[in-house]
């Protein structure tokens, strides 16, 4: 069995077949699904998916591209959102200073807020970030204790080596199975079973394959034999410990 721990289904390109999707991902071994909200009408949706489908959790958060319209109405809204028992998680939240949508000092006032938010509830971090990596750790280190993943994670050695040391999750996407992400491949090489999760973060990077196709769950399969090559470990050992650590990092129902 495995787990997509971070993905979209929400979006506007799931609705004509959403229930063929993640019909899709449990005949494909899929067995949990962890969507994941990028603004507070996404966080809606999101939990309104976690409460229809059953094996489907939310993580609800305001992405940074959304930081330049946070204020207190949607402080309040994250918040009430958060502490329903469907919601595993805040997030996506983090620093992205390669697009810079919103502001840096919005970025960072949503990003300390979806800490503390975090911290209050009990609930473990989805953490975006794209080259911000200095901010990011700085802010998480002064936050620790905490519990959270870099998804999508896209960082150097130096990072990834920071991250782990503070005792975070890393998960990747199908991106690692494109032809010039060499790079990548090596991450996935040194981070230990222990700390790796898969996700999709789907309806984007569709795997070498299917590019320009839009991705979905099922597709974390395809994901967990590439890693089961990259490692050179059987897909069970790859399947089992990374849906240990998802049940475990976000207290979901042990399959």
């Amino acid at each position: 069995m495995l787990i997509d721990t971070h993905c979209h289904l929400d979006f506007s390109d799931f609705d004509s077949d959403r229930d063929e999707v993640i019909k899709r991902a449990h005949d494909n071994g899929i067995s949990q699904i962890i969507n994941v909200g990028s603004s507070i009408a996404g966080s809606q949706r999101s939990l309104k998916l976690s409460l229809e489908y059953p094996g489907v959790y939310s993580v609800v958060g305001i992405h940074p591209h959304e930081a330049d319209s946070f204020d207190a109405s949607l402080e309040a809204s994250l918040s009430g959102l958060a502490k329903n028992d469907k919601v595993v998680g805040i997030g996506e939240a983090g620093l992205d200073y390669f697009r810079n949508h919103s502001k840096k000092e919005n970025q960072l006032r949503l990003f300390y807020f979806q800490i503390g938010l975090a911290k209050e509830l009990g609930l473990p971090l989805v953490i975006h970030t794209r080259c911000a990596g200095e901010d990011t750790l700085r802010m998480l280190k002064e936050a620790m204790p905490l519990r959270g993943v870099v998804h999508c994670f896209s960082g150097d050695r130096d990072f990834l080596e920071a991250i782990l040391t503070l005792g975070f999750f890393v998960s990747f996407t199908c991106n690692i199975t494109y032809k010039k992400s060499q790079d990548l491949r090596d991450m996935v090489r040194a981070v230990p079973l222990g700390k790796l999760m898969l996700e999709t973060d789907c309806p984007y990077l569709s795997p070498e394959g299917f590019r320009g196709k839009r991705n979905e769950p099922m597709q974390v399969k395809l994901l967990a034999e590439f890693i089961a090559g990259i490692k050179n470990l059987s897909l069970m050992e790859v399947a089992g410990q990374t849906t240990h650590n998802a049940v475990k990092l976000f207290a979901l129902p042990k399959i």
